[in-house]
């Protein structure tokens, strides 16, 4: 009971609020559900099915289990608080606020895992000749079907908790690579857009994002990642190679086997486009959102393609087969964010839950686009932005930050080498911003933001770490947490230090750590009053009682400050760092 009363989580009043709530519902219903336990059991199954688990590359396909009788009448009581958490209480909102609270999460309406609720709002407001007021009875008949959903959404369990200051400094780095007008007077520098799409589907766009462009060279990860996941590695790679060329991508060059280079090179796209019927895939992969076709561009590729052409005829005088690129496709930036986000997440749209692209296929696009998909700033790219990454002449770069985000920036005006000026300064900027760089480190590079951490998430995780040390005896966890500067006097929620708990437990080498060492204040008072002596007097330490009495009276002693100011703090490791 000791141990429960020290480590029980923070939620989890609310957590038997909500179990009392739907006991007493579902009883009023009829249904017989079992004791408050395993109601409990059942929604912290339930939850953590749909959890998405940051840093992974295993992902669960279309979590929505059917509920029985007996889930519904639980989950009415999980509504009623989603209700009151969106309404901060209130029992009427306008349907406007609830818009509004989804957007922050970064849901957006048109999400097509959201279409039964919004059609069901639609429905509402169509039928009203007033303004709509959201309550239970309409929140209840809106969400059933997207409960889970929109509990991660509401308990910031996505990707990117902090949804709203995340795209706050995203806004920021547009405008300012928006301000950075590049040296090519032929070039319009108005046109400018940026869409990211995480992989739990929270979407952002600013600028020009609704203008369809065509993917250019963008298109060859995504055609290569088709074949590989139609025909497999070892067959697509008997036809090209997987090394940077060192040379222009629209080379008349073959390797020392004949064969293309890499996928990324005007060569290789060409004998991949033979291989693959790319359009379905590319049309899934963006979930829906808009793919076309420019054929004024692709009449103008045929005219002006003599190059492309020869390393056609090359290629078949070689034995490859031939086919012509897929330049042409068209898409904008916001659908070009999902297609960027399925490579994230591993090969599954995340607005629509489904699989594209095999885990092959995306490990092996990741890695040609990190090592070849920049042109000639391939190696700079790697370099500086360390993700993978593919452009395009119109202007196009689509960038992966695997496992959390897909980014599509487009601009036309480009450099020397054929990569978008904005696009390169804004995936610079980003990575400047943000620890997305994949050799960052997360430790030490603390002037970085890593939108993935919740508020909070260090200290919570210190404070736990810290009272099962204490709780377990274990003297050498506790050694460590001092060593890396932890503050050794954290308290838990009941306001509870590793010392009282260590002195209630009858663990006296680690009292005598925590005083004798770490020096912590013996006289902090948790939520009933107590301080460590009163703890192991109540549990009859006898040992402890000793040590604690000698150490506060020593405390009182030293140079008789009072009692705030008696206790030294303890030197953090950069002090000792410097002082070595």
């Amino acid at each position: 009971m000791q141990c429960l009363r020290i480590l029980r989580v923070s939620h989890g009043t609310v957590v038997e609020h909500f179990v009392k709530d739907a006991t007493k519902r579902t009883c009023n219903n009829g249904l017989l559900l079992g004791s408050r336990r395993n109601l409990k059991v059942q929604l912290a199954q339930y939850l953590n099915t749909a959890q998405h688990h940051t840093g992974t590359t295993s992902y669960v396909e279309h979590v929505l289990p059917k509920l029985s009788n007996e889930g519904k009448g639980l989950f009415s009581g999980v509504e009623d608080m989603l209700f009151y958490t969106i309404t901060e209480g209130q029992e009427r909102v306008p349907v406007s606020h609830f818009i509004s609270a989804l957007r922050r999460t970064g849901l957006l309406t048109g999400d097509p895992r959201l279409k039964d609720c919004m059609n069901k709002l639609r429905l509402s407001v169509s039928e009203s000749f007033h303004d709509v007021m959201m309550d239970r009875e309409l929140f209840h008949k809106c969400v059933g079907g997207n409960i889970v959903l929109l509990i991660q959404a509401f308990r910031k369990k996505f990707i990117i908790p902090e949804f709203d200051t995340f795209i706050t400094k995203i806004d920021q780095i547009y405008d300012t690579v928006a301000a950075y007008i590049p040296h090519l007077a032929k070039f319009s520098p108005d046109l400018w857009g940026v869409s990211l799409c995480t992989v739990d589907g929270q979407r952002h766009s600013v600028g020009d994002t609704k203008q369809p462009f065509c993917l250019q060279s963008c298109v060859k990860p995504l055609e290569y990642a088709v074949a590989i996941h139609e025909a497999g590695t070892e067959k697509v790679h008997s036809y090209v190679g997987m090394e940077p060329s060192g040379l222009k991508f629209n080379k008349l060059y073959l390797d020392e086997e004949d064969k293309p280079h890499n996928p990324m090179v005007n060569a290789g796209a060409i004998v991949i486009s033979s291989l693959i019927k790319i359009m379905e895939f590319i049309k899934n992969m963006a979930g829906g959102d808009f793919v076309g076709f420019s054929n004024a561009t692709f009449q103008s590729e045929k005219e002006t393609g003599d190059r492309n052409f020869a390393i056609g005829y090359y290629l078949k005088e070689k034995k490859k087969m031939i086919s012509f690129q897929l330049c042409s496709i068209e898409v904008t930036c916001e659908s070009g964010s999902v297609m960027a986000a399925t490579l994230a997440h591993g090969g599954i749209c995340p607005i629509t839950g489904v699989r594209v692209l095999s885990a092959e296929a995306v490990r092996n696009t990741l890695s040609l686009m990190h090592s070849c998909g920049m042109y000639d700033f391939s190696g700079q790219m790697a370099f500086h932005v360390g993700l993978p990454a593919k452009s395009g002449v119109s202007g196009a770069i689509l960038l992966v930050v695997p496992n959390v985000m897909g980014v599509m920036c487009w601009s036309p005006p480009l450099d020397k080498v054929g990569n978008s000026v904005r696009g390169i300064h804004f995936c610079q900027e980003l990575v400047s911003s943000f620890n997305f760089h994949n050799y960052d480190n997360l430790r030490h590079f603390v002037k970085k933001q890593d939108p993935r951490r919740q508020d909070g998430d260090d200290r919570n995780k210190s404070v736990v770490n810290l009272m099962f040390a204490a709780y377990s005896g274990d003297v050498s966890a506790l050694r460590r947490f001092a060593l890396s500067s932890m503050d050794m006097e954290l308290k838990d929620y009941d306001s509870r230090t590793a010392l009282h708990v260590a002195a209630a437990e009858g663990h006296v080498d680690v009292v005598r750590f925590l005083t004798d060492t770490c020096k912590v204040n013996p006289f902090v008072k948790d939520r009933w009053g107590n301080i460590p002596l009163d703890d192991a007097m109540q549990f009859a330490h006898s040992a402890i009682v000793k040590v604690l009495q000698d150490y506060q009276v020593a405390c009182q002693d030293q140079e008789r400050l009072p009692v705030a100011d008696t206790i030294p703090i303890p030197p953090k490791l950069e002090t000792v760092e410097g002082m070595v």
